[in-house]
């Protein structure tokens, strides 16, 4: 009896084992298709537990927003609070009529934010032309190949539905052109006008709509990121409501743009022990440093390195097709000191941590490519434990996904060194010929392409090569990664800009966020920084920048501090005037019925806003300020200041300060005030306002 156990027990284990051997089989099986998936861009695969890169690390895994230096460096900008948003029509608006004067077909070219800035454009004109729009064209992903088939042009980025309907009240929208229409079209035989930046409703009536009664279409092209002058007649104001409506409500970027968008805002804001809104706060900080917008403004010299000659290539580029006017050689110390020039990421860190932001404070890098790329950001880095951007909350299959099924090109020849046989003919070659012979033209320098985010080349020619397959498809690529940088810092709790302008001298994709911001939620806290001011002061400490005194801290915060109303103001006055989407008050907003008397004079006087909110809003709008105005009173009278940065405050161990919300920060705070407390003034000042 024992002997046949033992048999049975050896076959048991045999068949248990060889079971294991089919299993692991299997599973290798599965992971290498899989793997294949991926490897082709159409991964559908999911697992429950994302995987991603950042890892946050924090001095203090507890934090409370019920301290006086919480709400000094998160909280709301109070004398902005009655502040709403107010876009709906406020006379007679008719919907738009059955029979109109014909189409408009609009191929829009540029990047992100041109593009987010002309359809808002496109659709007013639609409506002063009464003209049925054809959905507009985005030429960046049509010139794209190897993209994805199932989103094509304005569908790659935005949702087609959602914005049809939104706007169905205002414009009438067709998604293509009848196919008589279609095919003049694409025989070239129906008027077009290449419409310059900022045109004028008067160029629309007089040049524009006689040749559309008569055609009953034209084709609108938008190249610079706008196609209607911002600042518009007071007659018309109604169009300024009708393009807040389009940038802030029809356009939805597309369900696997805005979930992937969710995801990352998810994964940001629940880095704490809990979900927002107990969670940490984030700063959104988009650098403004694109290749473009350095040579536009002479700042090639901040670099000193490969990168200036890359610079000033595209300068001269600039220069010969009459974009810029100015010289070649430009002082960019000068320009930099004019405040012409983006705050460099280690600049803004330094401000950032002289305001009072800690070393664990985390910084969501936006806006695309950063010109200079990661090594560009190490200050940052060094300054801030957890500086993130996408990259960091998504995964490679997560961005395919959004991307959808895209094929697969293989344009990049993989150079290999030639054979032995090779050699020995070109050798014999040589030795045969009579005479020297002429030798070909050098090939243009290759163009280098890098993931985190920094491309740029260097020709033997003035003109630039044409973009290759692949750099089309990253071109496509780069609306959706700023259309994710968009949603995050329109969110965040504090947004800083390196810089607002773009390669052509109009506002960037920070002025874009920035107006979202105002109009969706005023009071957030959204620093306008003074370059120049901030040039003059960082050239006070350059020397030793990371031992500042008392004096110049105090300089900063009184700065930053100023630069969230006054830029403000300043940027009714210099920024709208390029672009209604940077700065969409007071058109678009009201005031609701309770605000205190002073903050009418900043609203009304400084902002020109003087309608009231509609009276179905004052519930919500108590609602959302009561706990505000609760600690209103106090704040007044408390100087909320930051005791733990001075001196050397970069570094990482710091005092009671960052430590919010229990009884030993209490009193880690009252010893530091023993020590020696660093007043600020414009704290109370402002408080006072």
């Amino acid at each position: 009896m024992k002997g046949e156990g033992k048999v049975f027990l050896k076959t048991r284990m045999k068949w248990i084992g060889l079971l294991g051997l089919v299993l692991s089989a299997l599973s290798l099986l599965v992971h290498f298709l899989l793997a294949g998936f991926t490897d082709d861009s159409i991964s559908d695969y999911s697992i429950p537990v994302t995987i991603f890169s950042w890892r946050p690390v924090f001095d203090n895994p507890r934090f409370t927003r019920q301290t006086p230096l919480y709400r000094r460096l998160w909280g709301p900008t109070r004398h902005v609070e009655p502040l709403f948003p107010d876009a709906n029509p406020r006379g007679y608006h008719s919907d738009p009529p059955a029979r109109t004067n014909g189409f408009v077909f609009v191929r829009i070219q540029g990047g992100f934010h041109e593009i987010r800035n002309s359809i808002p454009d496109v659709v007013a004109v639609s409506r002063l032309l009464n003209a049925t729009l054809v959905i507009p064209e985005i030429q960046s992903t049509t010139s794209s190949k190897g993209i994805s088939s199932q989103f094509k042009s304005f569908a790659y980025l935005y949702n087609e539905e959602h914005f049809m309907a939104s706007i169905a009240k205002d414009v009438r929208v067709v998604k293509t052109l009848p196919k008589n229409l279609k095919w003049a079209r694409r025989k070239k035989q129906i008027p077009s006008f290449k419409v310059s930046y900022g045109s004028s409703p008067y160029y629309y009536l007089h040049h524009v709509l006689p040749v559309l009664i008569k055609h009953s279409v034209v084709e609108l092209v938008v190249p610079n990121g706008g196609c209607l002058q911002a600042t518009l007649p007071r007659d018309l104001e109604e169009y300024q409501r009708l393009r807040c409506r389009v940038a802030f409500h029809a356009l939805q970027f597309r369900k696997e743009v805005q979930e992937l968008s969710t995801k990352v805002l998810q994964r940001l804001v629940s880095s704490g022990p809990v979900l927002r809104p107990l969670g940490r706060p984030f700063i959104a900080y988009d650098p403004g440093m694109t290749r473009e917008a350095l040579a536009y403004h002479g700042c090639a010299e901040l670099f000193q390195d490969v990168h200036t000659e890359l610079i000033q290539h595209k300068r001269a580029w600039m220069i010969k097709r009459g974009i810029v006017k100015g010289k070649l050689s430009v002082d960019s110390a000068e320009q930099r000191l004019a405040g012409l020039c983006p705050l460099m990421p280690e600049e803004v860190g330094i401000l950032l941590r002289a305001y009072g932001y800690s070393w664990d404070t985390i910084i969501y890098v936006a806006g695309g490519e950063v010109f200079g790329g990661q090594r560009t950001l190490i200050p940052l880095h060094g300054m801030f434990e957890n500086v993130v951007d996408r990259t960091s909350l998504s995964t490679g299959w997560e961005l395919a996904r959004m991307y959808g099924r895209e094929a697969k090109h293989k344009d990049i020849k993989q150079m290999t060194p030639p054979s032995v046989e090779e050699d020995t003919k070109q050798d014999s070659l040589k030795s045969t010929r009579q005479r020297p012979q002429p030798l070909p033209p050098p090939p243009a320098r290759p163009k280098y392409y890098n993931i985190e985010g920094w491309w740029g080349w260097v020709a033997e020619s003035d003109n630039e090569p044409e973009n290759t397959v692949i750099e089309l498809r990253t071109n496509a690529h780069k609306l959706l990664w700023e259309a994710i940088d968009y949603v995050v810092s329109v969110e965040a709790d504090v947004f800083i800009p390196g810089f607002d302008r773009d390669g052509k001298g109009h506002p960037s994709f920070a002025s874009l966020v920035m107006g979202h911001r105002l109009y969706q939620s005023a009071s957030a806290k959204t620093f306008r920084p003074d370059r120049k001011q901030t040039a003059m002061l960082l050239e006070e400490i350059r020397d030793h920048m990371y031992e500042a005194n008392h004096t110049w801290i105090a300089s900063v915060r009184k700065l930053l501090k100023r630069s969230i109303l006054e830029g403000l103001i300043e940027s009714s006055k210099r920024s709208k005037g390029f672009s209604f989407l940077s700065h969409p008050v007071p058109e678009c907003s009201c005031i609701k019925r309770d605000h205190r008397v002073s903050n009418a004079s900043i609203i009304e006087a400084d902002l020109g806003v003087t309608h009231r909110c509609p009276q179905w809003k004052d519930g919500v709008v108590i609602e959302r300020s009561k706990d505000n105005n609760k600690n209103a009173e106090k704040e007044e009278d408390l100087d909320e200041e930051d005791l733990s940065s001075s001196g050397l405050f970069f570094g990482h161990k710091e005092s009671g300060g960052s430590s919010n919300g229990n009884n030993e920060t209490v009193n880690s705070e009252a010893n530091n005030k023993e020590e020696g407390q660093l007043e600020d003034q414009e704290e109370l000042e402002g408080a006072e306002r």
